[in-house]
């Protein structure tokens, strides 16, 4: 049996806005509205279908692994909108970036407080 991750919802304070915001980081597109959904696709085939919330938003993880170019134009969009970014999930290593397993990995929130990650390499993956 094959099983993948076919999407998955994420809660935001502003649906347009925080898609808005994955997309322009990453490079991707958001499609069109969907119900209560504003879907971002991930080209492995992962839609994160982001939905207005209510009250307080319980930060989640989400990692986008990259390839070597894609982290760098990446993370030249994060510093050219200014985002603080951390080399560690706890946020206590600000403005670094981490080489886990011979890659590079970095953290920022998005609007809504969910903690996202770029990462080169897979954990466990290398030195």
């Amino acid at each position: 049996m094959t099983v993948q991750l076919n999407h998955t919802i994420v809660a935001a304070h502003d649906s347009h806005v925080s898609a808005d915001f994955l997309a322009g980081l990453l490079g991707l597109e958001v499609g069109a509205d969907y119900g209560p959904f504003v879907p971002v696709g991930i080209p492995n085939g992962v839609t994160l279908d982001y939905m207005d919330t209510a009250g307080a938003i319980t930060p989640q993880h989400y990692a986008f692994l990259v390839s070597e170019g894609d982290f760098d134009a990446i993370f030249a969009r994060i510093g050219e909108a200014g985002l603080t970014y951390w080399a560690d999930p706890f946020h206590s290593r600000a403005g670094e970036i981490n080489t886990n397993d011979g890659g590079r990995g970095v953290y920022f929130d998005d609007p809504s407080g969910h903690r996202m990650e770029i990462l080169t390499r897979p954990y466990g993956s290398g030195s």
